[in-house]
C-alpha cells in the first residue's frame, strides 16, 4: 500500500454537499449523473486525495450520520493558517462544531477546528501535524 486514494461519502443533498466540499478547496473532476441507479456519483480532488460523493440508489433510504457508530468518525485536513481558514469558512456560512466557546480550540499539541458537511460528515482542520 502506498497512500489513501479516496473516501466515499453518501449524501441526501448532493448539491449542498458538493458545494460544501468545493468551499473547502476540493475540485470537481468528474460528475456522473444517473450512475447505476444513483442520481449522482462524482469525484472531488484535493491534492492527491479524492472524495467519491454519491447519492443513494433508487428506492434506498440513507440513515442519518452519527459520530457514535463504529467506523470512521471524521477525517482531517491540514491547513497552513487555521485562523485565516476558519475566518474564510465562517464568511461562507459553513457549519462549525464549536468547543470551549469557540470555533478554534487547543488540543494536546496544537489547535484545531471542526466543521460539519451537509450530509453530517465531520471534517477536522489542523495547522500542525501530530506525528513527526
Amino acid at each position: 500500500m502506498k497512500q489513501i486514494h479516496h473516501i466515499c461519502i453518501q449524501t441526501t443533498d448532493y448539491h449542498a454537499s458538493k458545494s460544501f466540499y468545493e468551499a473547502l478547496g476540493f475540485e470537481l473532476v468528474q460528475e456522473s449523473p444517473n450512475f447505476h441507479t444513483r442520481d449522482f456519483n462524482s469525484w472531488l480532488k484535493l491534492g492527491d486525495f479524492y472524495i467519491e460523493l454519491q447519492t443513494a440508489k433508487t428506492d434506498e433510504t440513507l440513515t442519518g450520520y452519527t459520530k457514535h457508530a463504529a467506523g470512521p468518525v471524521h477525517f482531517a485536513l491540514y491547513v497552513e493558517d487555521l485562523a485565516a481558514e476558519v475566518q474564510r469558512l465562517e464568511t461562507l456560512g459553513v457549519t462549525f462544531l464549536p468547543k470551549h466557546g469557540g470555533n478554534i480550540y487547543f488540543v494536546v499539541d496544537g489547535h484545531l477546528s471542526k466543521v460539519q458537511a451537509p450530509e453530517g460528515t465531520i471534517i477536522e482542520l489542523r495547522d500542525t501535524f501530530l506525528i513527526q
